[in-house]
């Protein structure tokens, strides 16, 4: 088969990357020209574990390349998949449809022949009819196929979700659409991998109800995080008990410091302002969004406890600021939360992230940059573990306790214990939902 992929963010290049290595054509368009130079240099603009390496055997096989002539990437296409942002629209939460509805104009003006177009993007119920209407106006004389395909992929795990997924969800309402969207994904069907087929408006909604079913899972296991703080209780034992439940399950039981990215935050308030318009108010979802910033908030409070309630003139240090591990996605990151309001309160803040630098140097400024954990720690009055990066698991606690000035920790991620932090020389240790030694006053 033959595919243009009209956008070479996340979703669009992972997507583009792994429809190649199925054996498909694939071509990826984008305007941004710097971003072309890169990836047809052999380098990915985002960081994803195995996407470089993958990328580099398809454009050696002449599989996948990339242009920003639209005319020339839709010529003799088979479908042509729609893969834009959809940010959070500035000041109702509502997702911003103008990148996606844009693209299906201009794809449409591009086209020399009827083909199936596939709507990647995590798009608001009833938008593919929109997108089908927009064709139609643009080119009557062509018959395009609309079809909704939404993605399931979890940065830093996103080539393992497309090649072995849960399930594809393919929303049609078309002989012809069903029929080449089953050859793009044969190889998986092949495999006995899930392909559900719905009508349009289901697909949608199928996209939007998981996430925000994942975003009031982990809402909720914080929840349950403060509440193990004042009773005594064990967060993480309590989450193992909870996910042996084959009913629940052990995914997204992970207490932290309130979740982000580029999925959960916008699409939770785009599926509330749904509820909203359509008179059916998502009063679960949107608790979820308002307990989350809650969360966020609370952080800042756990740390300036931590520090006596003074923060002014001491040296912080962050370790982590992706709002995950394996990517260097910062939209939304809980860093993005906290750093600000240490410096707000007069701190000086160091910090360590193996990936965020590209993102974070813009969005984080007043704060030092460092390498080196241990480098990060001298002399540091406290040290906030913040992102759970493979690299901050394994540290030598005793050397970093005797490295700061103050050697307290908040363990935001819980990837130590109280007793194994205050055995290595720590004087104080906060985490989330778990046995504290709180500083001597």
């Amino acid at each position: 088969m033959k595919i243009a992929m009209i956008g070479t963010g996340y979703v669009g290049l992972v997507s583009g990357v792994c429809l190649s290595d199925f054996g498909h054509e694939v071509v990826c368009v984008d305007k941004n020209q710097d971003k072309l130079a890169m990836l047809r240099a052999g380098k990915t603009p985002i960081f994803e574990p195995g996407l470089d390496a993958l990328m580099a055997r398809n454009t050696a096989a002449h599989r996948l390349s990339f242009t920003d002539d639209l005319v020339e990437a839709t010529a003799g296409a088979d479908a042509v998949f729609i893969a834009v942002g959809t940010p959070s629209r500035r000041g109702d939460g509502h997702a911003d449809l103008s990148f996606v509805f844009g693209a299906a104009k201009q794809v449409a003006e591009a086209l020399t022949q009827p083909t199936v177009i596939v709507t990647k993007s995590t798009v608001p119920v009833g938008t593919n009819e929109k997108v089908a209407e927009i064709l139609r106006e643009t080119r009557p004389e062509l018959a395009c196929d609309v079809v909704s395909n939404p993605e399931f992929l979890r940065e830093g795990a996103a080539i393992d979700d497309f090649m072995h997924p849960d399930r594809v969800v393919i929303g049609v309402n078309t002989k012809r659409g069903a029929e080449v969207m089953q050859e793009i994904y044969r190889p998986l069907s092949l495999r006995d991998y899930p392909v559900l087929t719905t009508d349009l408006e289901t697909a949608e909604m199928i996209k939007y109800a998981a996430n925000a079913f994942l975003a009031t899972k982990v809402t909720f296991i914080n929840e349950i995080a403060m509440l193990c703080e004042r009773t005594g209780a064990d967060v993480k034992e309590v989450a193992n008990g909870m996910g042996f439940d084959s009913r629940i399950g052990p995914k997204f039981l992970q207490a932290g410091p309130g979740y982000g990215g580029s999925c959960f935050p916008k699409d939770t308030k785009a599926l509330a302002r749904i509820g909203q318009e359509h008179a059916t108010p998502l009063q679960i979802v949107e608790t979820v969004i308002k307990v989350n910033e809650e969360v966020k908030r609370l952080m800042v409070e756990k740390i300036i406890d931590l520090c006596d309630e003074k923060l002014g003139g001491k040296t912080i240090a962050v370790l982590g600021l992706t709002f995950k591990p394996d990517t260097d996605d910062m939209r939304d990151a809980p860093s993005l939360t906290v750093v600000p309001a240490l410096v707000g309160h007069g701190a000086n803040v160091r910090v360590v992230d193996p990936q965020a630098f590209r993102e974070a140097n813009a969005l984080l400024p007043n704060v030092t940059w460092f390498d080196d954990p241990y480098a990060a720690v001298q002399g540091a009055h406290a040290v906030i573990m913040l992102t759970e990066w493979n690299e901050f698991r394994a540290l030598d606690l005793r050397e970093m306790a005797g490295r700061m000035a103050v050697p307290r920790m908040a363990d935001l991620r819980n990837m130590y214990s109280c007793d194994y932090a205050v055995e290595a020389g720590f004087e104080a240790y906060v985490s989330m939902g778990r046995k504290s030694q709180l500083p001597q006053v």
